[in-house]
């Protein structure tokens, strides 16, 4: 993952490698993809990782092979497995993670252009389920829900430090999001841009990820401190019959 570019290099105009991970995505892949290439921001570079469709995802890809900068199918373990298998081919300054069933706005580009500090994790809006999700969030949001992933664009520095835990099958993401907030390496930055409409229908948006939610308190301990552990822990005893609290 190439890591050096020129001190003068103009941050907002470096290239941003954008993951997806595959599956039997036939039906929505193409509108997924059409939305990164509309895009105005000057470079952009589509990483596909595919687990081995049995539907016509992968001739879908054929067919944008041409505006593709690497794609592969093979089984994998999972989304995050191909995630971190996608961040073997990055080229750009930046990442960014979408679902096959996800679209891009225009206020993704205009995040682009907002990038500027090599350290920090940038993070917007989304629409979900009809609405603007979720604004500027404070640590203790940050721990109890943390931004969308969708909404979030990264250094690439992160992931030559870190990949994402495959045994968390569903909020792999989320512990990224908790161990990055306690590394003082790294910084998050809120941008009033909505990049994307999320499909929450997903895995992520319907499933429970128990392994995450057994380890989250530790996570939260160790990344945020005994202040903010002890209000989450009073949180989650107040919603002990809710297991996505």
């Amino acid at each position: 993952m190439s890591q050096k570019y020129p001190s003068y290099f103009k941050l907002a105009d470096s290239k941003i490698s954008v993951i997806i991970p595959t599956y039997n995505a036939a039906q929505t892949l193409q509108n997924c993809l059409d939305s990164i290439f509309k895009q105005t921001h000057p470079a952009l570079e589509v990483i596909v990782i595919d687990g081995n469709s049995e539907d016509e995802t992968v001739e879908i890809i054929k067919k944008n092979s041409r505006l593709i900068a690497y794609w592969r199918s093979e089984k994998d373990e999972g989304v995050y497995d191909a995630m971190n298998k996608g961040l073997n081919y990055v080229t750009g300054q930046w990442v960014y993670f979408m679902g096959a069933d996800d679209v891009l706005l225009p206020g993704f580009s205009a995040m682009a252009a907002d990038l500027a500090d090599p350290d920090a994790i940038y993070y917007g809006n989304v629409f979900a389920e009809g609405s603007k999700r979720l604004g500027e969030l404070n640590r203790y949001q940050f721990a109890k829900f943390g931004p969308y992933h969708l909404a979030m664009i990264y250094p690439a520095k992160v992931f030559t430090k870190y990949t994402f835990d495959t045994k968390y099958k569903i909020s792999a993401d989320f512990a990224l999001t908790l161990i990055l907030c306690g590394d003082s390496s790294f910084r998050f930055i809120y941008k009033e841009h909505v990049l994307a409409n999320f499909n929450h229908t997903g895995i992520s948006g319907r499933g429970i990820d128990f392994a995450f939610q057994n380890d989250k308190a530790a996570l939260i301990l160790n990344c945020f401190g005994l202040k903010t552990w002890l209000r989450y822990k009073l949180h989650k005893f107040k919603n002990r019959d809710n297991p996505r609290a």
